[in-house]
C-alpha cells in the first residue's frame, strides 16, 4: 500500500514539475487565455475577501473608528466588481471558451447549472449591495476616483429589504463557490483532467 501511495505521489509531483505557464492572452480550443483567467481570479478573490468584511461591518457601531473606512472599502470594491463582471461577460461573448472536457452528460448539466447560479447570485449580491448603499439617495464614492449615482427613486424599507437579500445571496454565493472549488480539486486529483490547470494558465511542457 505504501509503495502504491509513494508511486502515486511521485507521479503527481513529476506531473506538476512538467507544467509551465502559457503566454496566450485569448482563449483557444484547449485552454483559457490570461484575459479570462485574470478576470476569473480577480472577481473570485474579491468576493472571498468581501464576505468576511461584510460580516465584520455588521459588528461595527457608529462610533467605531473602522465605521468610516471598512464600509467605504466594501462598497468601493463591490462597485469595481460590477465593472469587472460586465467586462468579463463581454470578454466571454467576444472570446469563446475552450472546448469542454469529456465528462458524463449529467456532470456537464450540473456544471452549467452551477455556473448559471454563480452568475445569478453574483448579480443579485451586487445589485442588492448597490440598493443598500444608495437607499438614502446618495451616490457611491468609489475610492475617490468617481461616483456611481443613486436611482432617482427608492422603495419603502429599501435598505432593510436589500440588506436581507444581500446577506442571503452573498452567503449562497460563497457556499456554491466553495462547492465549485471542491469540484475543481476533484477534477484535478481524482479525475486527473485539466479543468484546474486550464484556469491556472498551466500546460504540460512538450519538451
Amino acid at each position: 500500500m505504501n509503495i502504491q501511495c509513494d508511486a502515486a505521489n511521485n507521479h503527481q509531483v513529476g506531473y506538476l514539475q512538467s507544467m509551465v505557464f502559457h503566454r496566450k492572452l485569448i482563449n483557444d480550443q484547449s485552454s483559457y487565455g490570461w484575459g479570462h483567467i485574470l478576470l476569473h481570479w480577480l472577481i473570485a478573490f474579491a468576493i472571498i475577501g468581501l464576505y468576511p468584511l461584510g460580516l465584520y461591518i455588521e459588528t461595527l457601531d457608529y462610533y467605531d473608528p473602522a465605521y468610516r473606512t471598512i464600509p467605504y472599502w466594501h462598497k468601493s470594491i463591490g462597485a469595481l466588481i460590477i465593472f469587472a463582471l460586465v467586462f468579463r461577460v463581454l470578454w466571454r461573448v467576444l472570446n469563446k471558451p475552450p472546448a469542454p472536457l469529456p465528462q458524463p452528460e449529467r456532470m456537464k448539466q450540473l456544471a452549467k447549472l452551477a455556473h448559471l447560479m454563480l452568475y445569478a447570485l453574483l448579480i443579485l449580491t451586487l445589485v442588492s449591495g448597490y440598493l443598500i448603499s444608495t437607499a438614502d439617495g446618495r451616490s457611491i464614492e468609489v475610492f475617490s476616483w468617481f461616483n456611481i449615482p443613486a436611482l432617482p427613486f427608492a422603495f419603502d424599507n429599501q435598505e432593510d429589504i436589500a440588506g436581507e437579500i444581500h446577506f442571503f445571496a452573498a452567503t449562497a454565493l460563497i457556499s456554491i463557490s466553495s462547492l465549485h472549488a471542491l469540484a475543481a480539486l476533484k477534477h484535478h486529483f481524482i479525475d486527473k483532467d485539466t479543468t484546474l490547470t486550464r484556469m491556472l494558465a498551466l500546460h504540460e511542457d512538450p519538451q
